[in-house]
């Protein structure tokens, strides 16, 4: 009976620590989908810049919230710039 007992007792825990390593990975998911949403905020050039103003306010207040709500809204709204292309170089040269 007491073995039974020790089998409920290691199988509860174990899916109590499963449960909580799952909520620990949803955690960190969450808060990368946050910081990721944000750097693209940051980034992108809108048409306006209170656009881009209200959209950092809202991923930034609204945690993951804002963060999806702007995944599936706001990133249609700015475009990421073109890095200027660099100069050409002068050939070295030779003597």
């Amino acid at each position: 009976m007491e073995a039974i007992g020790a089998l409920i007792g290691l199988l509860s825990f174990g899916l109590f620590g499963i449960v909580w390593i799952l909520m620990f990975l949803l955690i960190i998911g969450l808060m990368a989908l946050w910081v990721w949403m944000l750097v693209d905020v940051v980034r992108r050039e809108f048409k306006d810049e209170n656009t881009k103003l209200v959209w950092v306010l809202v991923v930034v207040l609204a945690s993951w919230i804002g963060a999806a709500v702007y995944y599936f809204v706001g990133r249609n709204q700015g475009t990421i710039p073109e890095p200027p292309a660099a100069p050409p170089q002068q050939p070295a040269e030779q003597v």
